[in-house]
This record gives C-alpha cells, sequence and structure tokens, in this order.
C-alpha cells in the first residue's frame, strides 16, 4: 500500500473514531446542558474538531464530516439525507476553513510548532465562529428546531468555545500529570 494512503487513511480513521466517541462521551456527560437541537452549551468535540484538522488537515476533515454525516443520521435529526450531509460537511469542513484561513493569514507553522496561547485563542475565535454561523444557518435552512435565531447561534458559539478550552485544559493537565509521574518513577 501506498505510504501517503496508508498516513491518509489512519488519519481519517483516527479523527472518525476519536470524533464519534468524543461526540457521545460530550452527549453523556452534558446531556442536562443541551440547550436545542444541535446546540450544547459545553461541545467538548469543538475542540477536537479544531485540533483534529490542525494536525491531519484535510483527512481530518473528512474523517469528522463522515462521523458526524453517521451520527446525524443515526441519532435525533431527522432522518433527511440532505440535512444529514450539510451537518456532516460543516462539522467536518468549518475547522478545516479556519484552519485553512488562520495558516494563510496569522503566521503558525504547518508542524504548529510557533502555536502560541494567543493564537491559539484567535483560531479557536474564528472557528467557533464559522462552525456556529455556518451550523446555524444550515439549520434555519433545514427548517429546524428553532434554529438561526440569535439565541441558537450565541449558545452554539459559546459552548464550542467553552468546550474547547476546556479539552484543551484537560489534555494540558492530563499531560501535566504525566510529566509528574514519570519525574517520580
Amino acid at each position: 500500500m501506498n505510504k501517503n494512503l496508508a498516513e491518509w487513511s489512519t488519519s481519517f480513521f483516527i479523527s472518525a473514531f476519536s470524533y464519534a466517541a468524543l461526540f457521545y462521551l460530550n452527549d453523556w456527560f452534558t446531556s442536562s446542558l443541551v440547550y436545542g437541537l444541535g446546540v450544547n452549551w459545553i461541545y467538548l468535540p469543538a475542540g477536537l474538531r479544531l485540533f483534529l484538522t490542525l494536525v491531519f488537515a484535510l483527512p481530518g476533515a473528512v474523517g469528522i464530516a463522515v462521523a458526524s454525516f453517521l451520527i446525524c443520521w443515526l441519532g435525533a435529526f431527522p432522518q433527511d439525507l440532505i440535512t444529514c450531509l450539510g451537518v456532516g460537511l460543516i462539522s467536518g469542513f468549518a475547522p478545516y476553513l479556519a484552519r485553512i484561513f488562520v495558516m494563510s493569514n496569522i503566521s503558525i507553522a504547518a508542524d504548529l510548532s510557533d502555536l502560541s496561547l494567543p493564537k491559539l485563542l484567535l483560531c479557536i475565535l474564528i472557528y467557533a465562529a464559522l462552525s456556529a454561523g455556518l451550523h446555524q444557518c444550515w439549520f434555519a435552512t433545514r427548517g429546524l428546531d428553532n434554529a438561526g435565531s440569535v439565541n441558537h447561534l450565541m449558545v452554539m458559539f459559546i459552548g464550542d468555545i467553552l468546550g474547547t478550552v476546556l479539552l484543551i485544559a484537560l489534555i494540558k493537565t492530563s499531560l501535566d500529570l504525566m510529566r509528574g509521574m514519570k519525574a517520580v518513577s
């Protein structure tokens, strides 16, 4: 098998599986924080979407899109092919578009070696605005559950930001704990 195809496939499957797993974990942990269909006050998978597309680029976006389509199709959304395809594409490609915008307009290396806190916060804000805006436009176009209102847009935007910041904090804390455990050993 071609090395590039193997890397692409691995990135795709890691993205699809990890996104779906975190989606269901978030759904379980934050079920009381659901504001409306597809809108949550804390959405941890938002952070993973951004992370996966920053690290894996297109294979990450495609993996997220496929997983999101399946989650939508098998979940609470109406089983309408066009609605679920749109949700999947927006879920995967909003963070990818944010990645393209950030990489071309803000000085960030392709390997993310110079990703500072201010640059990361800017990435988070750009991604959250793009994701919430595109999702709410799509939800309104498809006539879903009071979608497209300023309230839904703001809650989704806030939920994406909070979820991303919390996920990054959890990862950072876990890495610090692992380093501390290694130092003790």
